[in-house]
């Protein structure tokens, strides 16, 4: 197990565990272990019974969802430190989506029971956990809205506004290339590529093999039909 007081300071990122001691979180997580696994290792896979929880503390995971078309689609990106599949965890069921490691990753991991007796101990973790299942919530709401109501342009829009937190800074392709791109946003890469060109021809956006810097994104957040300053506030000047 890596450095414990380290691990502590990690942990206390998550909201569900802000409230605990030091004492009660080195109890926590040694409960769990630690593990580091090299990019593209699936960590589980969906419909699978359930994994267990898990905290990235370093790399990615992305979280992906096949369609019964058998097309892949990317749930979620998992950056540190973040907390996934407790939703198996708390309700027993199979696990929701497939993890796969996008980067070098360093995790913590706990078993479904070992965190049923955690949850015993310390009730204020789920306590916790409310607020970030409601972020889920929305998060579901949200994707419902972009495949129900936004054709693919309008959904490639929002993306690059995501990612790009409103233009502040460039899309890096290695991470973000077209077939992630197109997971993100349900479609196939071809109509990515034909996003992509459109928003270049309009001066939306540059790229290069390395990079998509947004230049404007007041008209990229028309075409997403999004209301910016709700997302990230006032817009860089």
């Amino acid at each position: 197990m890596q450095n414990v007081p380290a691990l502590i300071e990690r942990m206390k990122r998550l909201p569900h565990f802000q409230n605990l001691s030091d004492a009660d979180l080195e109890t926590i997580i040694q409960a769990g272990k630690t593990r580091r696994v090299k990019v593209d290792v699936t960590l589980f896979r969906e419909e699978e019974p359930c994994a267990g929880l898990y905290v990235l503390l370093a790399g990615q995971v992305q979280l992906h969802k096949l369609s019964p078309e058998g097309r892949d689609n990317i749930m979620a990106v998992v950056e540190p430190v973040g907390m996934f599949n407790e939703v198996a965890v708390l309700d027993g069921g199979v696990n929701p989506a497939t993890a796969v490691i996008s980067q070098n990753a360093t995790f913590w991991h706990i078993s479904r029971d070992a965190f049923h007796d955690l949850l015993e101990q310390y009730p204020q973790i789920g306590l916790g956990l409310l607020p970030i299942l409601a972020a889920r919530n929305r998060w579901l709401v949200s994707k419902y809205e972009d495949l129900s109501f936004r054709n693919v342009r309008a959904r490639t829009a929002k993306l690059l506004l995501e990612l790009s937190e409103y233009g502040r800074h460039d899309i890096n392709r290695q991470q973000h290339n077209i077939s992630t791109l197109a997971a993100q946003t349900c479609t196939v890469p071809e109509a990515i590529s034909r996003a992509l060109a459109y928003f270049r021809d309009e001066g939306l956006i540059t790229s290069d093999r390395s990079q998509i810097a947004v230049h404007q994104p007041d008209k990229l957040a028309r075409l997403a039909q999004i209301e910016i300053e709700l997302l990230w506030g006032k817009p860089p000047s």
